[in-house]
């Protein structure tokens, strides 16, 4: 009698290649795959993972952000490489010389940074200059500042939930009374 192993597990759901049937997209996957089989570069293992994620796991990256984290100490003159897009900041006037490697460029970001004599290349580019990832700054943008997940959590009133509400307007008569106030039953 031989045992009745259980099957319903096995499957594991993670990305062997992009969704996309964006050729150009699909070229840097088959690049980067070579390069992470062949090099021991963990860099190239992370980039080629990051490259089949959907675009809500590829958040954009503000130019704000971007020359925030390239101030730190230590990452001067080091490439910034962004498996995304970089977007534009209109807050911001005054740019650092920056070298940028991403999957886009919005306009208005492209004209600052190469106007402050800074660089953008792609990832053919830059699997040319620095196969191994040497002398370069992965980065990526925080991943749960999407409105959505604002919602998410324990219920909102729950003691303790900084869970935003789904509600029509902010005002008085939103949401104020139960829960909210002393006269009204408790307060929260």
């Amino acid at each position: 009698m031989g045992i009745d192993i259980d099957h319903r597990r096995d499957r594991r759901v993670r990305r062997k290649e992009p969704k996309s049937e964006d050729i150009y997209l699909r070229l840097l996957v088959k690049l980067y795959r070579f390069l992470a089989r062949r090099t021991n570069a963990k860099f190239n293992q992370v980039v080629l993972k990051r490259l089949f994620m959907s675009r809500i796991n590829r958040p954009p990256m503000s130019i704000a952000r971007l020359i925030r984290l390239m101030k730190k100490p230590g990452r001067e003159g080091k490439t910034a490489v962004v498996v995304g897009a970089i977007t534009d900041d209109v807050r911001i006037f005054e740019i650092p010389n920056l070298k940028i490697c991403c999957l886009r460029v919005t306009e208005g970001a492209r004209a600052k940074i190469l106007k402050a004599g800074g660089e953008i290349i792609t990832f053919d580019q830059l699997a040319l200059r620095s196969p191994k990832g040497k002398n370069t700054v992965l980065i990526q943008s925080p991943r749960k500042s999407r409105e959505t997940c604002k919602h998410w959590g324990p219920a909102p009133g729950v003691p303790h939930s900084h869970t935003k509400p789904y509600v029509r307007s902010k005002g008085r008569k939103f949401e104020r009374a139960r829960g909210r106030r002393k006269s009204r039953g408790y307060k929260n």
